[in-house]
């Protein structure tokens, strides 16, 4: 019911949620249930104004992503109990769904995706054209190559749902009131808020902006740009069709993938929504430059069938009754997409308890998962499971209005775009996020997207295929990268690695900071080391490098999607215990070159009169030198694992840098290489990746990192008790090392491990090792099959190849070989 006296009944909140849409009801609903007190909606018109009353409500198992998928799963278990548990009726209806390959590559790619789903507990199957008939017999079977299926699949009545998950939240104590406009926001010098309304100010402890197509305006009051556009969607229902109405049992969901729409039952008719091209699909611009028109609640747009018409075309050849039914209905609402469709959920970096759940394309499937998953980060202080692929804080300044739409536009007509490994999309590129030596090396090289920066993935010669050549196999940069490994094992490569995060601590608390943030000892003077941060919990919540290059005045650098999701913990952390530190981000204003391979230290010294030698310059040292006259902090460490050094410098030197190196490597024959052969060399030497075998899912222990975890330091570091604790009571599973005998194609990471004709773990990264000349990976698998010489098998393109876990790691690092032939023993290599 509407508040009816004009009055909020308070003027404290512990949680204020802004928007009341599925996503912020679900929110309000999960926050509630588990107990928080005060929480309170404030919606400005109705609840499901926006984009949530006119959704064609689907529901999936299904997701491309990893994580994703416990989100879509959450959701629909939620929804099959909501209405036994709230008395409101919420339309579920679960026919399952089925994804149509009508190309052998389409086959492939549903082959791919069922490794990724195999080991996780949702029902996915890949089936043949025959039960594809069964399951939904009105199709054009000479179409039809295979179908993935998910049981339990359907669509939802996304008002009755929202109605549900408010009654809910009522129930449990939550206050929602409308109409309500949040018009102001001020945060408060003790990091509450007052949220200024018509009906008064209230005070909360912390604010989420759900607030749908409105998040902009309300990220506008606190200065933020959030980069999200509203895009134009269309589904369309026709009247009763004869032959949908004669079926006994109500038809699967399809998603035609290269036809790129979705196609349901809606009574005795269809329904069908397609994601048009992007040089056809529609934007409202005018909302982003002009703001939403206050007015705006439950409106649609003006239908366009003509810009639909090839995708109702491919409809009817594929569901040929479509042919003779009359369209009774064409739905035309606002969507609001991020640039890369996925929703931007969690703590936002920069600002004090503010929090977002915004830019869902899909928000009936999310909204479920996503509260629980906000709730559970809200009330632990920890996020449940990784999923940094939501992180509000991967986009930053770079993300301008132009770059979102050009974003959205790709994105919304790439919907159904085939999902190859190592994806790259070209639209809004480069951003204005280039490094130093972008000009130099653009036609030279494939360039990948990190974090809004351009960063060469691998190099071009005379008679290489250029370009980019996506393939689930191995394609054109399989030669290159393996000629670029050489290069850095045998003679010496440069590598741009401008893009990493880059941050210095400094002040008098700094040390004393890195203590407690870090499970490592915190380096001394003119040292580096390897540090983790910790969630309280005891898993990974980040991998940095720490140099202390002054007394109290450190450089911490992080891989380029983790910039400002480490930054937030790292000053969510200086905040929390009053540290004295100053933190300054220097990730745009510096460069970073690294050169590797055996005549690194040659070359180098042609360029300074500093002692580079093994005695004077050691593994993991860091000194202000100057190389031909410019100003490095050269640290003594590499990726590689090869004798290496990367040099920071100021961002307008790398040109001047680079030429340097190249002019003095000459003679030796340096060349460049990429990201393509630096993960080569480091899954060689057994290094791990954050993101890949460590991330908020696995803790140290499992993950091999015992030696960067000093549990005997005397400070109290965060998730130092938890991680005592997953010590005492012994590890499940464990990271393990695998070569696999393969053919065409190799692991990437996400597969899935098999023994004994069961899935009992997943690969997290995997190559073709160019020294053993078979595949690479790591896994995680159950403890008691982690031995070393234990047999299992990776599953790839629907195919299991025998694997076998080997003595990490395949070759020593550089110094290792060093120490031991010093030693006089025999390098691995």
């Amino acid at each position: 019911k509407k508040t009816s006296s004009p009055s909020l009944g308070k003027d404290k909140a512990d949680t204020i949620i802004i928007g009341g849409g599925c996503v912020g009801v679900s929110l309000a609903y999960h926050l509630a249930k588990a107990g928080l007190k005060d929480v309170v909606l404030l919606e400005k018109s109705e609840l499901t104004a926006g984009s949530t009353w006119h959704a064609a409500g689907l529901t999936t198992y299904f997701h491309p992503g990893i994580n994703l998928k416990k989100i879509h799963s959450y959701s629909i278990k939620l929804y099959e109990k909501l209405e036994e548990e709230t008395g409101q009726a919420v339309g579920f209806h679960q026919p399952g769904s089925i994804r149509i390959a009508s190309t052998p590559t389409r086959v492939d790619e549903l082959k791919y995706q069922m490794t990724r789903a195999g080991w996780h507990p949702i029902e996915q199957y890949l089936i043949t054209p025959e039960k594809v008939q069964e399951l939904f017999p009105l199709l054009n079977m000479d179409m039809v190559l295979a179908g993935l299926y998910n049981p339990g699949d359907g669509h939802i009545d996304p008002y009755s749902l929202t109605m549900a998950l408010a009654a809910g939240a009522r129930k449990y104590g939550a206050q929602l009131h409308y109409p309500v406009q949040v018009t102001n926001l001020n945060s408060q010098s003790d990091g509450t808020w007052e949220v200024e309304t018509p009906l008064g100010i209230l005070r909360a402890k912390r604010i989420v902006n759900t607030a749908g197509f409105w998040a902009r305006e309300i990220g506008k009051m606190i200065g933020l740009q959030h980069p999200l556009i509203p895009v134009h969607h269309q589904y369309v229902v026709t009247s009763t069709i004869p032959e949908v109405k004669a079926l006994k049992t109500e038809l699967p969901v399809i998603r035609d993938l290269e036809g790129s729409y979705y196609l349901r039952q809606e009574r005795d008719g269809l329904l069908f929504g397609p994601y048009e091209s992007e040089e056809k699909m529609k934007l409202q611009d005018s909302w982003v430059t002009n703001g939403v028109p206050p007015g705006f609640g439950k409106e649609l747009f003006e239908p366009d069938l003509d810009r639909i018409m090839e995708h109702i075309e491919a409809a009817m050849k594929m569901v040929p009754v479509l042919k003779n039914a009359d369209i009774v209905n064409t739905i035309a609402g606002p969507i609001t997409y991020s640039p890369d469709i996925l929703p931007m959920v969690g703590p936002h970096q920069g600002v004090r308890n503010y929090w977002v759940a915004i830019g869902f394309g899909y928000g009936i499937i999310h909204a479920g998962g996503i509260g629980k998953y906000l709730s559970d980060w809200i009330l632990e202080g920890e996020p449940p499971f990784d999923l940094i692929e939501l992180d509000p804080n991967r986009y930053g300044k770079w993300t301008t209005t132009e770059y979102t739409a050009a974003k959205a536009r790709e994105s919304y007509g790439f919907n159904n775009i085939v999902s190859y490994p190592k994806e790259e999309r070209f639209a809004g590129r480069p951003t204005e996020r280039t490094s130093g030596l972008y000009d130099l090396l653009k036609t030279k090289c494939s360039m990948g997207f990190h974090a809004g920066w351009e960063q060469p993935h691998w190099f071009y010669k005379p008679g290489d295929e250029t370009g980019y050549k996506p393939s689930f196999r191995r394609t054109n940069w399989f030669d290159p990268v393996g000629r670029e490994y050489k290069q850095v094992m045998e003679k010496v490569g440069v590598i741009d690695l401008s893009p990493f995060g880059k941050f210095k601590v400094k002040g008098t608390d700094s040390v004393k900071l890195l203590d407690h943030l870090f499970a490592n000892v915190v380096p001394k003077v003119g040292s580096t080391n390897i540090s983790h941060m910790l969630t309280p919990r005891g898993k990974v919540y980040a991998e940095l490098t720490v140099c202390q290059l002054y007394p109290e005045e450190f450089m911490l650098v992080t891989g380029s999607g983790s910039e400002l999701h480490d930054l937030r913990w790292i000053e969510e952390e200086v905040t929390r215990g009053g540290y004295k530190v100053e933190i300054e981000n220097m990730t745009d204003e510096m460069g970073v070159l690294g050169v590797a391979g055996p005549y690194a230290r040659q070359i180098l010294q042609k360029l300074t009169s500093e002692d580079l030698s093994d005695g004077s310059f050691k593994f993991l040292q860091a000194r202000q030198v100057k190389l031909s006259d410019i100003a490095v902090t050269a640290i003594r460490i590499s990726y590689t694992g090869e004798l290496g050094w990367e040099l920071y410098h100021r961002k307008e030197d790398s040109v001047s840098l680079y030429s340097a190196l190249m002019e003095a490597g000459h003679k030796e024959g340096i060349d460049n290489f990429g990201m393509y052969a630096l993960n080569v060399l480091r899954l060689e030497k057994g290094f791990r990746a954050w993101g890949a075998e460590m991330n908020c899912d696995t803790n140290p222990l499992e993950a091999g990192l015992e030696y960067f975890v000093k549990l005997n330091k005397s400070a109290d570091f965060t998730g130092k008790q938890a991680l005592k604790q997953i010590k005492a009571n012994q590890l499940k599973r464990r990271l393990v090392y695998l070569t696999l005998e393969t053919d065409n194609v190799d692991p990437e990471g996400n597969e899935s491990v098999w023994h004994n004709g069961k899935v009992i773990g997943n690969t997290t990264s995997g190559c073709f090792s160019y020294s053993a000349q078979q595949s690479l990976a790591f896994a995680y698998v159950p403890t008691e099959l982690s031995k070393v010489g234990q047999k299992l098998e990776v599953e790839l393109l629907g195919k299991n190849y025998p694997a076998t876990i080997r003595q990490e790691p395949l070759m020593m690092t550089e110094p290792t070989r060093m120490r031991l032939q010093r030693r006089g023993g025999s390098p691995k290599i």
